[in-house]
């Protein structure tokens, strides 16, 4: 067994700690990564998932109604897609991540994301799946002036890395 965790990733932590983590980081990385693709998934993961294991959690995830999977034809980049289960796991890794917070040593770039979900609390949650019903679904956010939780996410995790780039310079 690990000493560490993989990454300093609250997520990843958490998951670690309490079951299979390679499902969950799949869904972590299509919900707040918005990673769609088997070459993306693969070539981005923080916790350097095997191709192997990437393959098998996906069909996995489709088969169980996490995903779907959009074949775009030989030599072409299929598409996977969250359905509305999947979008739901919002609250659930939210929750993970607040575990991972509390009880697992995380960087303060991984852990962001997890802190600013914690504090915005079920409105912040809601916001952000109605963005990926929008983008998975192809369901129109009710709200559509309301400003996108996923930019708050992408903006506070660049300010943290740029904040820690200067700092080791």
């Amino acid at each position: 067994m690990r000493e560490g965790p993989r990454s300093g990733c609250a997520i990843n932590a958490a998951v670690e700690a309490l079951g299979d983590q390679w499902s969950l980081i799949v869904l972590r990385d299509v919900i707040f990564g918005g990673r769609r693709h088997f070459r993306d998934l693969l070539a981005n993961s923080d916790e350097g998932i095997a191709s192997n294991i990437l393959s098998s959690r996906l069909k996995a995830l489709v088969a169980g109604g996490l995903l779907t999977h959009q074949d775009a034809g030989r030599g072409r980049r299929g598409t996977y897609s969250l359905t509305e289960a999947g979008i739901q796991t919002v609250p659930v890794m939210v929750a993970l991540g607040s575990w991972g917070l509390r009880h697992r040593p995380t960087t303060p770039a991984l852990a962001i994301r997890a802190r600013l979900l914690e504090e915005g609390g079920p409105p912040l949650w809601d916001n952000l799946m109605d963005e990926l019903r929008e983008a998975h679904l192809g369901i129109p956010r009710p709200d559509p002036d309301r400003p996108r939780a996923s930019r708050l996410l992408r903006e506070a995790y660049e300010r943290v890395l740029a904040t820690s780039s200067t700092m080791e310079t």
